[in-house]
């Protein structure tokens, strides 16, 4: 078996970028999310997010792709929660060992960045795909202080 240490920062938003997480599903949503990434051989690090959105940083094997993993912790999880509806697309960035407790704290941490508005304009994207097929996104050079702006942008509420 090889050797692989493969972290990756996924990004996906509710649909129509509604308030669908509550902090009442919130906990049971992070525990859902970590026990299916678990059942795809998957090993989450850190899971947060804010009303709108969901955060994970992830070790995925080889055997998996990104896009087959997104899709089943996102088809599971509306399945699982029936007032939770995703948005298409998601963003997703590779994240290097040097920089994997920079992402786990900026994870960790996102209640506190929204309040503050401390977000990193790079860490909170995804791309939606608005019938056009799923856009990746992948920034290998990434740093978690960078604060240059945003190169995808979140559709506004009501759209897609």
């Amino acid at each position: 078996m090889p050797y692989t240490r493969l972290f990756y920062h996924l990004i996906w938003a509710t649909k129509n970028r509604l308030p669908l997480i509550s902090p009442d599903i919130e906990p049971d949503l992070w525990h859902y999310l970590r026990r299916k990434a678990g059942e795809l051989e998957c090993k989450v690090l850190a899971v947060n997010g804010w009303h709108d959105h969901v955060h994970l940083v992830m070790e995925i094997p080889p055997k998996h792709s990104v896009a087959e993993v997104v899709k089943r912790l996102k088809g599971a999880s509306s399945h699982e929660f029936p007032d939770l509806y995703w948005q298409r697309g998601y963003g997703v960035l590779t994240v290097s060992e040097r920089n994997l407790g920079a992402a786990l704290e900026y994870v960790n941490r996102q209640k506190e960045h929204h309040i503050q508005q401390t977000t990193h304009p790079k860490l909170e994207c995804y791309e939606d795909s608005q019938g056009g097929g799923t856009i990746m996104v992948r920034e290998e050079t990434i740093a978690y202080d960078d604060n240059s702006e945003c190169l995808f942008s979140l559709p506004s509420p009501g759209t897609g």
